[in-house]
């Protein structure tokens, strides 16, 4: 039954030929198929191409009929009729897969261009520049279980005398604004903006507990960019602080705020220049003014009517300045780099009282293996409540027979992060950071609340997390992190905190 299959359907591939090309005949020669005034001209061109048609169509069937005659002879000349089909099947079946697959791969790809044909046609955000502007983001929905006290559930940095508590939050949601403009000086002009929805009624930035999310601004810039410096202005982290750990859970509250990381968000304006730039190492100098907020603790002695009154900086008239010089690796592994800096920021206080907060840095960020990077940053310095440590605070102060009397605190601390690769999809981080402000510095002006941050004298995290991303726009996290927050008239306390988080990148 097979062997008469294959005859009959190498007759029909003979026929096909055959019948085409009588097709072809009869629609020539068809009325109307060509004008009165031009048929009698193109007689002898039409015979042409039919003779030209006869004798492709004549060379198939011969090659047709050869080809059949073989796979007779083949048939013929095997013992089991069965087992020769099933070989010439088994031939041609590659063939038939190759074709298929071919097929589909042409599918998809008519899909794709239909696809960025449709996303062209549909309207795009424009600027009123008419510069080009993308809109990004993250919506980012997190929760975490803390065994003991924290100081705000959804997002802790410190550990307080207390009961556990469970939080979700979707307020570290981050939204973001990427502009590009002209050309101005022989420089291209950038500009980007950053939001969350952590403010808090209050105004102070720092969080607060309400589930409502109020927009606030995080980080923004707007730059000039040559081929080896750049000039801006910015809403940023210090520039001698370029790294930060890597948290899902901890977005609106960097990683390992309050426990070693420089990050708070402060006014800037500076440049940079990259020399020996030509060379796989090349040397970068920042400077930078920096008006710098007061910490948190001191958001108290804002008035009602939306009236703030100055910061200490405010109020000492000049702004603070920064400094940094880094070794950046700029060949395979770029990114790489090691840096120094400096920062200094006049305070004063209303009796009046000047003083200066200042510090010293340095920072590294290096591969260790193909798959494992180290990174992490360090400093020691005066009054750093402003840029994030300091345990909350800048200064202590007391009154004694109807006069305040005044200290600034030394601080000093850092971190370090151990990253693993296992391919783009999964990463794993581990990292450690403190912060450490002098306790005999702050003994003498304590008060009697232990869960003040105030009385907060040193605070230690301990965090490893895993993030796992299966496309590229979603992500998951599992975090682990045991926070230690040490106060000068209470006992140490500890809280373990397991935080969940998942992602949608657009």
């Amino acid at each position: 039954m097979r062997r008469k299959r294959s005859e009959a359907a190498l007759m029909w591939k003979s026929y096909v030929p055959v019948a085409t090309a009588a097709a072809v005949v009869v629609l020539s020669l068809a009325p109307g198929a060509r004008s009165q005034a031009t048929q009698s001209a193109d007689v002898q061109e039409q015979v042409r191409r039919i003779n030209d048609a006869v004798n492709r169509v004549q060379a198939q069937i011969d090659e047709s009929q050869r080809e059949l005659a073989e796979l007779k002879s083949q048939l013929a000349g095997l013992q089991g009729g069965t087992a020769t089909a099933t070989s010439v099947v088994t031939q041609e079946q590659p063939a038939a897969a190759e074709l298929a697959a071919a097929v589909a791969g042409i599918r998809e790809t008519q899909g794709i261009h239909e696809t960025q044909l449709a996303t062209l046609d549909q309207a795009k955000v424009e600027s009123e520049s008419k510069y080009p502007l993308k809109v990004s983001g993250l919506i980012l929905m997190t929760g975490s279980v803390n065994t003991q006290g924290v100081d705000v559930a959804a997002t802790p940095t410190v550990a307080v005398h207390g009961p556990g508590s469970t939080a979700a939050t979707i307020r570290q949601t981050v939204l973001g604004l990427d502009a590009q403009g002209p050309h101005l000086f022989g420089a291209t002009s950038r500009a980007d903006l950053r939001f969350d929805f952590f403010a808090s009624p209050g105004g102070n930035g720092y969080g607060g507990s309400t589930a409502l999310g109020v927009l606030r601004m995080r980080t923004a810039h707007a730059q000039l960019d040559w081929q080896h410096s750049k000039a801006y202005f910015a809403l940023d982290r210090p520039l001698m602080s370029p790294d930060t750990p890597t948290s899902l859970t901890a977005v609106a509250i960097p990683p390992l705020a309050w426990s070693g990381t420089l990050w708070t968000w402060n006014p800037q304006v500076g440049g940079s220049h990259d020399f020996f730039s030509d060379r796989a190492m090349n040397l970068r100098t920042e400077a930078a003014l920096i008006f710098v907020a007061d910490p948190p603790q001191l958001y108290g002695t804002a008035q009602s009517g939306g009236y703030g009154p100055p910061s200490t900086t405010e109020q000492s008239r000049w702004p603070g300045a920064q400094a940094r010089l880094a070794l950046v690796h700029t060949g395979e592994g770029e990114g790489a780099h090691f840096g120094i800096g400096g920062f200094v920021a006049p305070h004063l206080l209303p009796q009046p009282k000047r003083f200066n907060s200042w510090a010293v840095t340095a920072d590294f960020n290096f591969p260790v293996t193909r798959f494992t990077r180290l990174s992490g940053s360090s400093y020691y310095g005066q009054a750093l409540g402003g840029l994030g440590e300091g345990a909350f605070k800048d200064y202590a102060a007391r009154i004694y027979h109807n006069e305040w009397y005044y200290r600034a605190l030394d601080d000093m601390g850092g971190w370090v992060q151990w990253k693993q690769r296992a391919g783009e999809r999964l990463e794993f981080n581990e990292a450690f950071g403190m912060d450490n402000v002098p306790a005999h510095q702050l003994r003498p002006y304590t008060f009697t609340n232990a869960d003040s941050y105030y009385n907060l004298a040193r605070n230690r995290t301990i965090s490893g997390n895993v993030i796992y991303s299966p496309s590229a726009y979603l992500l998951f996290t599992l975090e682990y992190r045991r926070i230690a927050s040490s106060f000068v008239n209470s006992p140490t306390e500890y809280s373990d905190v397991i935080g969940l988080g998942t992602g949608y990148k657009f």
